[in-house]
């Protein structure tokens, strides 16, 4: 008999926990069942506790709130930059820098916090880190082109620009992007600089394909033929 009690009880305590980690779970996309899960499965929902307190300006609460979601969920750099917001907030402005530099080296996906890592790089004057953020934030899908755009016409307007020589630097070093660069750099790079950009990196060997460079200097001519007949210059000697 109290073995089977035993067994039963159990049962309920398994039952228990996969409910409450299924509930910490669906927090992340319904914020307000957060305060419903116990404090002990809180993960998902502590990343919404701690940005509720955010929201508020409650800035000291939030520090606490996101200093126990890292201790839950130190892995994804999401914690990290929840924490250095918060500590931004809270006027904690050297324990911040210190933590989005942590949230930003562990979180390259993370376009938040590349974002501010790169707008600390450019006050700094750092334009070849800026560039790597830069860079970082253009490979992600969830960056909107609209902030590319900004960021670009900072960094890159002068085409000789360092942040310029480390986006060739890049580009010619990997064979894994340079059409993805040709595809969004067009939308979002200053003309001048994304022509001076493939040039450079063709000149270095770049994996370019002719259809990408053609279709670009097309999209160029459309926008600006001077532009558009520099980009055919270009692309002579390769295609």
């Amino acid at each position: 008999m109290i073995g089977r009690l035993i067994w039963y009880a159990a049962l309920l305590l398994v039952a228990a926990v996969t409910a409450a980690l299924q509930l910490d779970r669906q927090s992340a996309s319904i914020p307000a069942l957060s305060k419903t899960v116990p404090p002990p499965a809180r993960g998902f929902a502590q990343a919404q506790i701690a940005a509720r307190a955010l929201r508020a300006e409650e800035a000291n609460a939030a520090v606490e709130e996101a200093k126990l979601l890292v201790e839950r969920r130190p892995i994804p750099a999401e914690s990290l930059r929840l924490l250095a917001q918060a500590q931004f907030a809270a006027g904690q402005t050297d324990e911040g820098f210190l933590t989005i530099q942590i949230a930003a080296k562990r979180g390259w996906r993370d376009p938040a916090a590349q974002e501010a890592m790169l707008r600390l790089a450019l006050a700094a004057g750092d334009e070849a880190e800026a560039a790597k953020r830069y860079t970082a934030l253009f490979l992600q899908n969830r960056t909107e082109d609209a902030l590319l755009i900004e960021l670009g016409a900072t960094l890159f307007a002068p085409p000789d620009s360092p942040a310029t020589q480390t986006l060739i630097d890049i580009v010619s070093g990997s064979e894994r992007w340079p059409d993805t660069f040709l595809r969004r750099g067009i939308r979002v790079l200053p003309a001048d600089a994304f022509v001076k950009i493939t040039n450079r990196a063709i000149a270095r060997n770049a994996s370019f394909t002719c259809g990408s460079l053609n279709d670009v200097s097309a999209q160029l001519m459309k926008r600006d033929q001077d532009t558009g007949r520099a980009m055919q210059a270009v692309i002579e000697g390769r295609c």
